[in-house]
Order: C-alpha cells, then structure tokens, then sequence
C-alpha cells in the first residue's frame, strides 16, 4: 500500500510539475510576444525618426535650391530674351560669352 500512496502522490507531483510547465511556457510566450512587439514599435518611431531627419536636414534644403535656381535659369532666360531689344546688342559682351563655343566648353568643364 505505501507504494500505491507513493506512485500517486508521484504522480499528483507530475501532474502539477507540467501544468507549471504548461503555465510558465504560456507566460514565456506572452513575455516574448510582448518584447517583439515593443521591439517592432521602437523600429517604427527609429523609422519615423530617420524619415524626419532626411525631410529637415536633405529634402528641404534641396527643395529650396532648386526653387533658387529655378528663379535664377527664369531671370537669366528674361535677361537673355531681352538681348535682341538691347541697342548695344551688336557689341554687347555677355551675347559675345554666350555664343563663344571655347568659352561656353570652359564654362562648363568648371562645373
């Protein structure tokens, strides 16, 4: 009989043993499945993060350099259509420089 009593309370002990197991790898899971998800929100804000960074410090200085240089090609094109109005136009050296082909080359192996 001391046997029977042994093999059941080795057996309660078993019984409760895995279902602590079965509890703790639960938990385990829910720990884990919380850590990725603070992990997943953490990329997201480092994305959001980078995605301003390049917007204050790339996008928006590009963008406004571009605005300045479009103002600047629409003023010299003004400038330029207005050479054939100019009564100087036949000595006129900035017409010179710009049909000059060795000067216009020279100008732009500079840039």
């Amino acid at each position: 009989m001391a046997l029977d009593w042994s093999n059941i309370i080795l057996g309660l002990l078993t019984l409760l043993g895995g279902c602590g197991w079965l509890i703790d790898r639960k938990k385990h899971r829910q720990e884990i499945e919380s850590l990725k998800a603070d992990n997943r929100q953490k990329d997201m804000n480092l994305s959001k993060d980078y995605v301003t960074e390049f917007r204050t410090y790339i996008a928006e200085p590009l963008q406004r350099e571009v605005g300045e240089l479009r103002a600047e090609v629409a003023q010299l094109r003004h400038a330029i259509q207005q050479v054939g109005e100019c009564d100087y136009r036949t000595e006129c050296p900035v017409l010179r420089e710009l049909a000059s082909p060795t000067r216009r080359g020279a100008w732009q192996s500079n840039r």
